[in-house]
């Protein structure tokens, strides 16, 4: 297998390449990142080593860069995980996201096309389903109804994956997690943050009451089943990956707190981000019964790991913790919390 990965320094793709280094090392695997914000090849140095790994710094838009590389490898499979991730960020700079997560797939699935790829896996998240209310889950056949630019984005990528499919008959998969959490996750989202600033006596941002609530994954979970999705995966088909926990930010945030051993008088709640999604649940029934994936890792277990990593890898965390990210830490949340209470 020659498989190409792009977006593969960030947070779930850097998990990724470590699954394939631990247990598919036979594969040839070039990893393409523009190493954006996000994008940290801190990630990755445990698999420097990796005889078949590689590493092309370039953009998924450049489609000349890009065209060398395709007519050079002639690659068996892609896994785009190439994106602009951060719904606050998309709604400070929507355009950001249309290219790259919109143009950029596009631009794959045209030199996917024109190089004969025999399969193309569309990474992508729950949060092109929209809201839901307090009952119910997301399924495959759930109507898209994107509510912020980051989500809007995602599903335009995913609507023209399916039209590479149903057009131009491309072998395609699409997949869509829950959050993630785990290790090497930019904190900008909410667990590495509630962490980083917990271990600062930093005040802790909540958006709105805090019960937003969300269905959490393990992020080496949501790996394995790409890969499975990738290796047993009908063409054609989405895949929904959940973790079947769902939880209340703010009870994600005071579990933070009390594993740390901090007080829960750091909670701000500051004000709400525009259309906020109320809640996200996922039905994995398709996967599990037809791929037959499972998690492997609890909620309980699998954040006492993940605040673990966090502690035993300081230095990651200082690294990632400098410019853009400070910057527009500061530009988003010191308005809000000088208008939050405790």
């Amino acid at each position: 297998m020659k498989l190409l990965v792009t977006g593969g320094a960030g947070f779930i793709g850097s998990n990724f390449l470590h699954l394939l280094f631990a247990e598919r090392s036979d594969w040839q695997v070039i990893n393409v990142d523009l190493l954006t914000y996000a994008g940290n090849l801190e990630n990755l140095t445990a698999i420097e080593q990796w005889e078949n790994y590689r590493f092309v710094k370039a953009d998924i838009c450049d489609r000349d860069t890009l065209t060398f590389l395709f007519e050079a490898e002639k690659f068996d499979a892609i896994v785009n995980f190439a994106a602009e991730s951060h719904v606050d960020r998309s709604i400070l700079e929507p355009d950001i996201f249309v290219r790259t997560n919109v143009t950029g797939t596009h631009t794959l699935l045209e030199l996917a096309k024109k190089w004969k790829v025999a399969r193309f896996l569309q990474v992508s998240t729950d949060e092109v389903y929209g809201s839901l209310g307090d009952e119910g889950l997301f399924s495959e056949t759930t109507p898209l109804a994107p509510n912020s630019p980051y989500s809007a984005a995602k599903t335009s990528a995913d609507l023209f994956v399916r039209a590479y499919h149903h057009t131009f008959g491309m072998d395609t998969i699409t997949t869509r997690c829950s959050n993630n959490y785990g290790p090497y996750q930019f904190p900008e989202k909410l667990i590495p943050l509630m962490i980083q600033n917990a271990l600062e006596d930093k005040p802790l941002p909540v958006y709105g009451t805090g019960m937003n609530i969300r269905d959490w994954l393990q992020v080496e979970d949501h790996c394995r089943a790409i890969l499975v999705a990738l290796e047993h995966g009908k063409s054609g088909e989405v895949y929904n990956i959940g973790g079947n926990n769902e939880q209340p930010n703010i009870e994600i945030v005071k579990r933070i707190l009390s594993i740390l051993g901090k007080p829960e008088s750091l909670i701000r709640y500051v004000p709400d981000r525009p259309g906020h999604d109320l809640r996200y649940g996922i039905d994995a029934t398709k996967i599990r019964t037809e791929l037959g994936w499972e998690p492997r890792h609890s909620f309980s277990t699998g954040l006492k790991a993940t605040i673990d990593w966090y502690l035993s890898n300081r230095t990651w965390v200082q690294n990632v913790l400098t410019g853009n990210y400070r910057a527009y830490y500061d530009r988003q949340y010191t308005d809000r919390l000088a208008a939050g209470k405790p």
